[in-house]
């Protein structure tokens, strides 16, 4: 009996299928983290409303562990992690802001921001950062120990001024020399040469 062979196009739509699969893994995983925050926010919002409005204290906070009991297999109802959540929830009071760029982050990046960087422009700054450039708490802890923030600010640069100005691109453009590319090959293999002597 001969061996039966895979078809190539077999192999491609498998390799397609893998892609789909993990994209929507990776997906549906930051929908559940992006709910989450939210969920977490929101019950920081309750937890500020109610202590405003009805004069409750910290000791709220500690009975709403409660919670843990009655939801054993969730992560994330300590007094601890409650105080966290109104903290949150009182740093970012804007909710547009919290649904567009700081529920895309896991919460363990939420509460280092919390807790490194207390001004809100930076945190915001951090927040989008961190999810423009995909960094893990580690970076993001990294970047904020070594005050990218600030280092940003500082790095001196004349682009904008230099390259705005259409005439002036163009006499810099001008300036630079052009070579055909047998030209750099043969500048290049002279140079090599020229380095083994």
């Amino acid at each position: 009996m001969p061996l039966q062979t895979t078809p190539p196009e077999y192999l491609e739509w498998l390799r397609n299928l893998k892609g789909e699969i993990q994209q929507a893994r990776h997906r549906a995983a930051l929908a559940v983290n992006s709910e989450l925050i939210l969920l977490y926010w929101r019950i920081g919002r309750e937890i500020l409303e109610r202590q405003a409005t009805h004069g409750w204290g910290a000791r709220v906070i500690d009975q709403l562990a409660d919670l843990h009991s009655e939801f054993p297999d969730v992560k994330g109802f300590s007094p601890r992690n409650l105080k966290y959540m109104r903290k949150f929830a009182q740093e970012w009071g804007d909710s547009a802001i919290v649904q567009q760029v700081v529920a895309q982050l896991p919460w363990g990046q939420n509460v280092l921001l919390l807790d490194s960087v207390p001004d809100e422009a930076q945190r915001l700054w951090y927040a989008r950062a961190a999810v423009e450039h995909g960094w893990s708490r580690n970076i993001l802890k990294h970047q904020i120990e070594t005050k990218l923030y600030d280092r940003q600010g500082r790095a001196i640069t004349n682009f904008t001024s230099t390259m705005t100005s259409p005439g002036r691109c163009r006499s810099i453009c001008s300036r630079i020399p052009t070579f055909s590319t047998s030209s750099r090959l043969q500048a290049m293999r002279t140079n090599d040469i020229s380095r083994r002597h």
